[in-house]
């Protein structure tokens, strides 16, 4: 037996829809300016790890938060440190698997214990609870029906979500999951982490810039208040997803704004191939290619994988370090 959400089309969430995929359409075609891509992408991974992080009580700012990321010496508690650091690893992590097909329980599992490495009040990291648990006033279900139930939603995760705009999918793994709170402690930033996971998987951020978290983390009030109301309408989502669809259209907004303030930085202007874009994700996947792993990753010859090279070089988007026959090419 498969989940099956229950929600309306509303006129309210279709124009969000339809707002957010013009926004998307937007920035996707801005791309051809490419200096933008990894500034974004840098400043979209510390406002994740602040917000998600911040949601659930972590005291670092958004400047600390970026001073973690960049290894700067910092005087801040060690659990807090901690907690940024495993949200960093677990947007690595999801960066890496953007193209998974499938996700099962190994992946759920795998991705908490990443995040909840060393950091658990109770439970533990990579496990679901085997205790009673309570959030504020909701009680979720008992630790005997959890399997079972993150079954259910990953099989309509893995089949009935591809019929759905990913603007709502995401939305919904992120409702399900922290409904069922499979696990003892860390579910708020893993079931955010698996919604952003969503939008990766469906090529909704193909070029991971989008921080929706921040909406959250603005006005937490507001985000606790929408997922209890799911419940009181009896698992009805309708206002959630029209909720959350408000957040993502003003985060990319918010992105289309960052991406006009960003200066060219006397970067060439490059309108990217398929294979250029395909580089640069595994040169985010793995922080460093040689040129045979790029050879071997792309399935083009040496001279090819040369004219793929040399215009993001002079874009100043990649850089070789080491020697010529024994260096590594990474992003700058």
């Amino acid at each position: 037996m498969s989940y099956e959400p229950q929600f309306s089309i509303t006129p309210a969430l279709l124009d969000r829809v339809e707002a957010i995929a013009a926004l998307r359409e937007r920035i996707m075609s801005a791309s051809v300016q490419v200096a933008w891509i990894p500034a974004l992408q840098k400043d979209a991974r510390v406002r994740n790890a602040h917000s998600s992080t911040a949601i659930e009580g972590n005291p670092l700012t958004l400047e600390e938060v970026r001073a973690v990321e960049q290894g700067a010496p910092l005087a801040v508690p060690a659990r807090a440190r901690r907690e940024v650091v495993n949200y960093f690893a677990a947007l690595r992590h999801i960066e890496q698997h953007a193209t998974k097909k499938r996700v099962i329980h190994h992946d759920v599992l795998r991705l908490h214990t990443i995040i909840a490495g060393d950091v658990m009040d109770q439970g533990e990291a990579g496990r679901y609870r085997t205790i009673r648990v309570k959030v504020g006033n909701y009680v979720p279900p008992p630790p005997e029906h959890v399997s079972g139930l993150m079954f259910e939603l990953l099989e309509w995760w893995n089949k009935g979500a591809k019929a759905l705009s990913p603007v709502l999918s995401s939305a919904i793994v992120h409702y399900r999951f922290e409904a069922i709170h499979p696990f003892a402690d860390g579910n708020g930033r893993t079931g955010r982490a698996l919604a952003l996971w969503e939008l990766y998987r469906r090529g909704f951020d193909s070029h991971h810039i989008f921080s929706v978290d921040e909406f959250y983390w603005e006005d937490r009030p507001r985000y606790y208040a929408a997922l209890q109301a799911v419940r009181r309408e009896d698992d009805n989502l309708t206002a959630w997803l029209e909720y959350t669809a408000e957040g993502l259209q003003q985060t990319l907004e918010r992105v289309w704004r960052r991406i006009l303030e960003i200066p060219a930085a006397g970067r060439a202007k490059l309108v990217l191939r398929p294979r250029q874009e395909n580089l640069l994700q595994l040169l985010r996947a793995k922080g460093g290619l040689s040129p045979q792993e790029i050879w071997d990753g792309l399935g083009v010859s040496k001279q090819g994988a040369i004219d793929l090279l040399r215009p993001l070089m002079k874009a100043g988007l990649i850089k070789r370090i080491g020697t010529l026959k024994h260096g590594r090419y990474v992003l700058k």
